[in-house]
């Protein structure tokens, strides 16, 4: 119930700024027409990212499914790709930085370090 007034709020303030940019007005009557189809449609894309899922043998809905969701609408497929590949580069990036900082704590040396040590030795050992 909270979320279905959170959807109508949200739709109430997208409408009103349609009507500011277009100048048009909404009724009473359409907003709500507009919230309710909104959040049939999102409880369908609920139930169908589940089964997605759930056909891949899978108990957690990832990006593929999302993707799949989205496979009719080009523009938006692209958008969630983009994203996607965006969230996953900043994850890799992150989990860089995580290395990095374990390692740096523990006192371990990165591979670049390790390279240079043993370069050292080696001269050391020669002269």
């Amino acid at each position: 119930q909270r979320l279905k007034a959170a959807v109508h709020y949200t739709v109430g303030c997208l409408c009103q700024e349609v009507e500011e940019d277009k100048d048009v007005q909404f009724s009473k009557q359409s907003i709500a027409a507009i919230s309710e189809i909104t959040f049939r449609q999102c409880e369908i894309f609920a139930k169908d990212l589940e089964m997605f899922a759930r056909h891949a043998k899978r108990t957690t809905i990832n990006t593929e499914d999302v993707k799949l969701l989205a496979r009719r609408s080009n523009s938006l497929l692209k958008y969630i790709t983009q994203k996607s590949e965006e969230l996953a580069s900043s994850n890799m990036e992150q989990k860089e930085k995580k290395k990095k900082k374990s390692s740096a704590a523990k006192g371990e040396r990165t591979p670049g370090e390790q390279d240079a040590a043993v370069t050292e030795n080696e001269d050391s050992n020669m002269a």
